[in-house]
């Protein structure tokens, strides 16, 4: 597994992860998984940036990464982003990191590991698999425990809800 895993990154680093987990907690508060990214060019200017919405907008691609892609695409006018750089609050799923190999985006930094269904160190290393014609740099462990807190938090709320409502019946 080649995930670097820092405990030092830059401040632009840490500013652009803060408006990831701000995002997050956006989707959060529209009932979805609290997962956000921001997605910045290469000299760190935002190009694009979402949150998960794939109940409210009845859509399971609608992931933060996605719509981060989305937006930056449309701003750019290229689906490919060569020196993009992806801040997302979880370890990116197979979709999002197909998309983003296939946008060349050059580095993604994800705050909190998904041991079920995270592919860029959790289940599997995709992002460096020797079949694809494209890698991207992955970093780790960005406001891991924020990230992660938010996560439990939002399921726990969730599984008191659904508790509550069960007993209601």
């Amino acid at each position: 597994m080649n995930v670097d895993v820092r405990e030092k990154f830059s401040q632009s680093d840490e500013q652009t992860m803060q408006l990831a987990l701000q995002l997050a907690q956006r989707a959060w508060q529209a009932g979805e998984v609290p997962v956000g990214a921001v997605l910045v060019d290469a000299q760190g200017e935002i190009i694009g940036q979402g949150y998960n919405q794939v109940i409210t907008q009845a859509d399971p691609t609608w992931h933060a990464e996605i719509e981060a892609l989305r937006q930056a695409a449309q701003q750019q006018q290229n689906y490919r982003l060569p020196g993009a750089q992806l801040f997302v609050t979880l370890e990116p799923c197979m979709m999002c990191l197909g998309a983003l190999l296939h946008a060349r985006v050059a580095r993604i930094v994800y705050a909190t590991a998904d041991p079920k269904t995270g592919v860029c160190g959790s289940q599997l290393c995709l992002h460096e698999h020797t079949a694809l014609n494209h890698h991207t740099q992955v970093q780790a462990g960005l406001y891991q425990d924020q990230a992660a807190q938010l996560l439990r938090d939002f399921f726990k709320e969730r599984r008191q809800l659904a508790k509550q409502r069960k007993q209601t019946l």
